[in-house]
């Protein structure tokens, strides 16, 4: 196991020995408090998009499951009939310069992973940057849009929003509740508190501090062809290798079982690259994949190699909400 992945595990299950990393945690915090404290007080430069924008992001390290609900968001404001833009980092792309633009066809080694998924899967318009400030204005530069979506960006206090979801695993939590390098959070709890909506991964209803959503197997995708076949593809007791590299690679595991599927797990890194050789496993079964590591994939992919296509599925209470909020940040788009 990587040091990576000793440290994520140590932090979700409390080690007591993570305590002699609390002088560093204390100045973590006293670092990203005195951030915050200026981006509310309109210190230093703050960009202000010209339409609304929504942060989807989290307060922790590790998967959340923000690219599902992405997608879910854009098709439904899409259904609206509103013009819908993303901007991301971009983690782990490597264009040709900053903005970049993101295009279905192009490589994940250029787009990044998570960016290109969401534009094969939504058509929606995506511009990557770190700075995600230049990345919204290159992506107004490029055509008209009602609302911008920007995948992650919690702490990129250098640009306006006007709402903030942030999302929690329901089953890890928010680990041993520290912040970085003594736990995983990015910022310290209380953070969530100003924050407009909180969205639970995987709890089973709506709790008294936010919305629920379940991330639903809805079908099994061949990375060489295309072709879409429902969950009974497989019949259950199926033995098959899972490749899974995301923030939770056991959340994919899990899911695979309780289609009652007997997965041999193979986790990687989040991000992680992949060719034939890190892919071939013994004995020879049927690999499957999640979507996030089917688009670094296809190149090389065998007859049966698939991926698991998920969507998310809110509470109808976060779905109303949500109305609620565009029709106040969009009334001249949205009349009723």
């Amino acid at each position: 196991m990587a040091l990576s992945d000793r440290l994520l595990a140590a932090w979700y299950a409390g080690h007591p020995a993570l305590t002699v990393l609390q002088p560093l945690e204390w100045l973590y915090r006293r670092v990203v408090r005195r951030k915050r404290a200026r981006f509310l007080a309109g210190e230093g430069e703050i960009y202000q998009p010209p339409v609304p924008l929504v942060v989807v992001g989290n307060i922790t390290v590790g998967g959340t499951g923000k690219t599902p609900l992405i997608l879910w968001l854009i098709e439904h404001c899409q259904r609206s009939g509103l013009r819908v833009g993303v901007v991301s980092r971009g983690y782990g792309a490597r264009p040709p310069h900053l903005p970049w633009r993101v295009e279905a066809e192009q490589a994940a080694e250029v787009a990044g992973d998570e960016p290109l998924l969401i534009v094969q899967r939504s058509g929606a318009p995506l511009m990557i940057d770190p700075d995600r400030s230049r990345a919204v204005q290159a992506l107004l530069a490029s055509e008209p849009l009602d609302l911008i979506l920007s995948d992650d960006g919690m702490q990129h206090y250098r640009m306006a929003r006007d709402l903030e979801l942030v999302l929690i695993d329901a089953a890890r939590g928010l680990g041993n509740r520290r912040c970085l390098p003594a736990g995983p959070l990015r910022e310290p709890i209380e953070r969530l508190q100003s924050v407009d909506a909180v969205l639970y991964n995987g709890a089973p209803a709506d709790r008294d501090d936010g919305f629920a959503f379940q991330l639903k197997p809805t079908a099994l995708v061949n990375l060489l062809t295309g072709e879409r076949r429902s969950l009974d593809h497989f019949s259950p007791g199926q033995a098959m290798h899972a490749v899974a590299g995301i923030g939770n690679p056991q959340r994919f595991f899990d899911t695979l079982e309780t289609l009652h599927w007997q997965p041999v797990p193979h986790a990687f890194a989040d991000h992680a690259e992949y060719n034939v050789q890190a892919l071939t496993f013994m004995p020879p079964l049927p690999l499957v994949m999640t979507e996030k590591d089917a688009v670094k994939c296809r190149g090389f992919a065998a007859t049966d190699w698939w991926y698991l296509a998920v969507d998310a599925v809110p509470s109808a209470a976060f779905v109303a909400w949500f109305d609620t909020q565009l029709m106040r940040l969009l009334p001249d788009r949205l009349l009723p």
